[in-house]
């Protein structure tokens, strides 16, 4: 088990009606003048917007509203957003919605209290420590950004080309996270189903390590994973069930506040992979994912088939086949295709919708590779661009 620091300061108000609190809590950690954030026609047509203003307003909190945001979210509306937040004074950005919203927040947040470029920031040409004060109210059960530390953006104010970064420091975390599960009753089954699927890879980026002696963490991940396996078919048979919605937006914060990865070194290979069919293509994020796991999880299985195995075990329930771990792994990414496939998410790029040229596929190859900073993606096997060439291709 590797040495780890472990600090959440997100407060959670978990439950019905506490997105009425939102001006009492920004009130609380010294705003006087917020920013809310959104996209979607959601946030106003089910009333959830004039709740917010209400509680603004009975707080004596000043607001201007921006909405706006899309999935994979912009960076040019950031910076109107910024522009916005310094023209009028802004000291709080409040964001609602799901993880689209708050990384566009946080971003906005960095822009408000920073000189530099935002460009600059994403392509890791600079760093900070310094970020506007951040709250979020969630609506969808998937990124875990309400309390990560993580901000990801889509660069598109550099030419034609899109480029899909994240910048990751402790002060992204929001001060506060609202969760009312009732507000994700209404959410499209795809929108439920992708962003399930999100918070499953959230945990397997770090569940599959080569580090040893982290079985406290793995029963924290096996179980995650398990409640999630059974909530989000749950949730797409029954939309208003409490329980299931409840389950699921709990799981989503937990899964990317480093819980699941306590004493380990995480992939996420995958979500390299990802950001850049996500840039190319502008698709869903969580059926990006599912898209490529398993082509992944096939082309590097021989490293520890055994850690394979146990995923199939703990989680999927395969029948284990002690003399052969290969065999028992493979099942178990079989389980995981099925999964997919029953909530309606792809396993392959086909399936996904897209159809990548070969040339396409070595710049998405050589983007993921650059955009961790090194000469490979990832740490259960280190991927250099052949290697993401070949499970690109493969997930064809």
């Amino acid at each position: 088990m590797v040495n780890f620091e472990y600090l959440v300061p997100t407060k959670i108000l978990f439950g019905k009606g506490t997105e009425n609190e939102a001006g009492r809590l920004i009130k609380e950690f010294g705003g006087h003048k917020a920013l809310i954030h959104w996209g979607g026609d959601y946030v106003r047509t089910t009333g959830l917007l004039d709740r917010v203003h209400k509680g603004l307003e009975a707080e004596g909190i000043v607001y201007v509203d921006l909405d706006g945001v899309v999935p994979n979210p912009r960076l040019s509306l950031v910076k109107k957003g910024v522009g916005l937040c310094k023209k009028e004074g802004v000291d709080f950005v409040l964001a609602i919605g799901g993880g689209s919203a708050i990384d566009s927040s946080k971003a906005i947040a960095y822009g408000l209290a920073n000189d530099f470029d935002l460009e600059d920031l994403f392509l890791g040409k600079v760093s900070t420590d310094k970020i506007a004060k951040i709250g979020a109210i969630s609506t969808l059960a998937g990124t875990g950004s309400e309390t990560s530390n993580s901000a990801v953006i889509d660069i598109d104010t550099m030419g034609p080309k899109i480029l899909k970064r994240s910048y990751n420091h402790e002060c992204a975390r929001p001060l506060f996270a609202i969760m009312n599960p009732e507000l994700t009753y209404s959410l499209p089954p795809f929108q439920t189903a992708a962003p399930g699927a999100d918070i499953m890879m959230h945990t397997m980026e770090r569940y599959f390590t080569t580090e040893r002696d982290v079985e406290l963490t793995d029963g924290i991940a096996e179980g995650l994973l398990r409640t999630v396996k059974t909530m989000v078919p749950e949730a797409l048979a029954h939309p208003t069930s409490y329980t299931a919605r409840a389950n699921l937006l709990l799981a989503g914060a937990k899964s990317h506040d480093g819980l699941t990865g306590l004493g380990r070194v995480g992939d996420f290979a995958c979500h390299a992979i990802e950001h850049e069919i996500g840039a190319m293509f502008d698709v869903a994020h969580g059926a990006g994912l599912t898209a490529i796991w398993s082509s992944w999880a096939k082309y590097v299985i021989h490293v520890d088939p055994e850690r394979f195995a146990q995923f199939a075990v703990n989680v999927w329930g395969v029948q284990n086949d002690f003399h052969d771990p290969m065999s028992t792994g493979l099942r178990g990414i079989e389980a995981w295709d099925q999964w997919c496939h029953s909530i309606g998410m792809p396993t392959s790029l086909y399936e996904l919708g897209v159809d990548p040229t070969d040339e396409q596929i070595k710049e998405m190859a050589e983007g993921a590779v650059e955009a961790r900073g090194g000469d490979h993606a990832g740490n259960f096997m280190q991927l250099h661009v052949d290697d993401i060439v070949n499970i690109l291709k493969n997930a064809r």
